[in-house]
This record gives C-alpha cells, structure tokens and sequence, in this order.
C-alpha cells in the first residue's frame, strides 16, 4: 500500500498542475479576466476558452486531486526533490500563464500605477484615477473599482515597480508581478531548505513546492500574500542563522517588510522572539535580541509609513467589520441583520471572532509540537542551533496562522499562505489535516473566483457552496481543534500537592 501510495503522489500532482496550467495557459475566462493588449508578455498558449461551467469543473478537480495529493505525500513522507529542476519548470510554466482565480493582480498594477502617477493609492479609488481613461487602472473590475489600496506600503512599492517596468499596457505590468510573485515562491523553499533539518525537506517540497493548492491559489494566482510568505520565512532564517544582534536587526528589518505588504504577517515577530526563550536566551541576552528586532522593525516600518503618509491604514480601519461569505460567522451576520442590526452585530463579531482566535491558537498549539532536529549538545533543553530555533518559530507562526484564518469574519483562500509556508516544520499531525481541510474548503469556495463571466447557472452553483457549505467546514473545523485541544489538556500529567500545609503559616 505504501508503495502505491509513493508512485500515486508524483501522479496526482502532476494532474492537478496541469489542469491548473490549462486554465492559466487557456484563453480568458470566468477565473481569468482580458489582460489585453499583451504587448511583449505571453499570450494565452492554449487556443482553447473554457465555458464559466467548464472552468469551474476544472479548478473544482484540480483542487480536489490536489489535496488528495498532499495526502499521499503526506502519507509516504515523499523523500525532498533532488535537484531545482522541477521547481524552476514550475515556476517557468507559471510565467507563461495568465493569473486567474480573482482579479486582485490588476488592483495591485492599478494601485501601483497611481503611485508611480504621483498620486496616493490609499486615498484615491481605481474608477477615480485620470479621469476613469486610465488604461490600466480603468481595467479593476467589480467590487473594487472604488476601493483605495488595503496593502502596506512596502507592498505598494512592488505593485509601483511592477506597473513602472509594465507602462501603458496592464498585461506586461502583470508579467512583472508575476515574475516577482515566482521568485518569493521560490526564496521560501531555499530558505526553508537552509534552516530546517534535512529530513525535514520531504515536507518542505509536499507542503509547498510540489502542493498544488499553493501553486494554484498562490503562484498562478499571482497573489501578494506569497511575496509577504517569503519575507516572513527570510525573518526566521536571519534570526536562526545569526543568532546575535545583528540577525535580530535583520529579522527585525524582514518582518517589517512583511508588516508594510500585509499587517496580519507581523506575526512573524512574535514567534522569533518566542523561539528565542524557547530555546534558552535569557536576561541580558534576551533583551539585546529583542531590543535590536524592534528598533529595526520601528526604524523600517516607521520610514516606510511616514513615506506612504497618513491614509494608509485608512482602507483597513474600514474593512475589519467585513464579513466573507465562506466563514462560519456569515451565517450570524445574516441572523443578527434581522435580529439586533447590521452595526451591532458585526461588533459583536470582531469581538467574538478575537476570542475564537486565541482559544483556536492555544488548542494548536497544544496539539501541535514543533519538528526539532536530535539533540547534538548534553542539555537538549539549552539547544539552540539554527533548526531548532527555526522550527519554533515557524511551528509557532504556522499555528497562529491557522487560528487567524479559520476565525477571521473576512478570510480568503491566498490568506492561508502563512500557515504553508510555516507548516514544513511541524511535527506531522492533526495541524496538517485541519490547514489541508481549510486551505480545500476554501479554495473550492472562491471558484471561479471573479464576480463577471458566470452563467446565472453556475452563479448560483458556486454561490450555493460559498454560502451554505463551506462556512459549516469552518464551523466544524473549530470543533475539531477545540475538541483535540481539550483532550489533550485533560490527559496532561496532574502535579500531586506536597505533604503538609495547605495554607500558607500565620505570622
């Protein structure tokens, strides 16, 4: 069975990735809007336009025999690729696709082209800008024609040197981010690759380089969130790799960078910090390690946000209240419109949804061990080489990450790449199953993934699972973790009470 099971992976990702590449390679589409004109950028390989009924049977697949994939991997423990052929032919067929799966790759042009116009992406609107003539920022497409930028400004600035390098024309724009979305890809396997044990590479090349749900929600969907990955496992490595101030400074600076793409990776800061106690840096040395982390994450984001201006936090103080159709606190939103209102209850579910976080968090963290390498020193408890220190903190990352996905009120499939790109070094286990199980759920749910091209037919089909299936996975995804993370709490070992008082003495 074993065996089977180790011919069948290679297999089913190879199907899954080709099914993926044929909708990118394939004539635009309901997942893939007109990039046109392409001026030197490829055009669609495949002469074949998939119908809105079509490519949705085709993702559906894909995503399904993709995570049927990483099961089998997962499984066998797939030994490491032997070489960067496979990821770098990965990574070529990408860049001879167009993105598909959302439209946010021509937001991310258009918000770079009004920075490189002169003007502020985080107060202007796309439909706003030149007058609505724009040829790149006129092509955003519905629902956020009207919408400023919700990305940091380190972000900005790579969506201004994609649209700067693209000009006038939106498709060779897109071919730049794209390239850059590739190579942030494959920055998170050599780094992952250069601090983590090397039996751990097998679940470095199943969880990332050879999962087809990353390579289809991620790469091909040229989403932001995979350059912000790559920047938080940059953070780990300087700090494992130079475990002094001066990788702390540098880790410090990585996790700014990824803050200033997107504000919820910060947490890569945290979990650097909680490697460091973890793994026996106390006192003095502690606090010069988390003296120089934070006096370079304030030194680069402060120059970052003070360069973007005031307005850049604007978008995101207006859309935390937001609630995605796929979560499990949809389904209240809807009840507590007719029941208490509309601005109550989303209230009531910021609130709720922190509380969920932080049970979630604490029940994966207890399920969940980090995958350290053997003890080389006498006291294993006072090892602190570079894969141990990186396994904590990306086990702690991968776990914070997960909790935050599955209870955000708004959380997309791209949003998981967090917990991907930190999963390799956890200990195989329940974690694996519920992020393989959220990260599916998901993807199916956002299929095709853009609000134009569909028959009402297929409408109603994909809106129909976004709406009344997927948000019950979530639900029954926390029970699962709450449930597992009491388990384990009650079988933990009780402490017996000393003999003697039991109150403290009188004086």
């Amino acid at each position: 069975m074993a065996s089977r099971l180790t011919r069948v992976h290679p297999l089913l990702v190879g199907v899954s990735v080709t099914l993926l590449l044929l909708v990118g390679a394939s004539r635009p589409n309901a997942a893939q809007l007109d990039l046109f004109p392409r001026g030197w950028a490829p055009a669609a390989l495949v002469p074949v336009t998939l119908g809105p009924g079509a490519v949705t049977a085709v993702l559906w697949t894909a995503y399904l025999v993709g995570a049927a994939a990483v099961l089998a991997g997962l499984r066998t423990h797939a030994p490491a690729l032997r070489t960067w052929a496979v990821p770098v032919l990965l990574g070529g067929l990408a860049l001879v696709t167009a993105p598909f799966g959302s439209a946010d790759h021509v937001n991310y042009l258009a918000y770079g082209r009004i920075l490189v116009g002169g003007g502020d992406p985080w107060l202007e609107a796309p439909v706003e800008w030149a007058g609505g003539a724009d040829p790149v920022t006129s092509r955003v497409e519905e629902p956020w024609t009207t919408e400023p930028s919700v990305y940091g400004p380190f972000g900005t600035l790579l969506h201004g040197l994609a649209a700067f390098a693209g000009g006038d024309s939106l498709r060779q724009g897109v071919w730049v981010w794209q390239l850059l979305v590739v190579l942030a890809w494959l920055v998170v396997r050599a780094a992952l690759r250069r601090v983590l044990a090397a039996d751990l590479h097998g679940r470095v090349d199943v969880l990332w380089t050879l999962n087809p749900l990353v390579l289809g929600v991620g790469v091909l969907g040229a989403h932001i969130d995979t350059v912000a990955a790559a920047l938080v496992v940059l953070a780990v490595a300087a700090a494992a790799l130079r475990p002094d101030a001066v990788g702390a400074a540098l880790a410090g600076a990585s996790t700014a960078l990824a803050a200033s793409t997107k504000l919820t990776y910060a947490v890569v800061g945290l979990a650097v910090v909680t490697g460091w106690w973890v793994v026996g840096h106390r006192s003095a040395l502690l606090v010069r390690l988390v003296g120089s982390l934070l006096a370079s994450f304030a030194v680069v984001a402060g120059a970052l946000h003070v360069w973007a201006g005031p307005h850049v936090f604007d978008q995101l103080e207006r859309s935390r209240r937001a609630v995605s159709l796929a979560t499990p606190w949809r389904p209240v939103l809807e009840w507590g419109r007719d029941t208490v209102g509309d601005d109550t209850t989303r209230s009531g579910i910021v609130l709720a949804a922190a509380v969920v976080a932080v049970v979630l968090a604490a029940c994966l963290l207890m399920v969940s061990r980090p995958a350290l390498p053997a003890p080389t020193g006498p006291d294993p408890a006072l090892t602190s080489g570079p894969a141990h220190l990186a396994a904590i903190a990306l086990w702690v990352t991968a776990c914070l990450a997960l909790a935050y996905s599955l209870a955000a009120p708004y959380s997309l499939p791209w949003y998981d790449l967090l917990v991907w790109c930190a999963l390799p070094a956890v200990l195989p286990g329940l974690v694996d199953l519920v992020a393989l199980a959220r990260l599916t759920a998901s993807a199916i749910a956002y299929v095709p993934g853009r609000v134009l091209g569909m028959t009402p037919a297929v409408e109603e089909l994909t809106l129909g699972v976004r709406r009344g299936v997927v948000p019950w996975v979530g639900l029954a995804l926390w029970v699962v973790v709450i449930a597992a993370g009491v388990r384990t709490w009650s079988r933990r070992p009780r402490v017996p009470r000393r003999a003697g008082r039991t109150s403290p003495p009188t004086r």
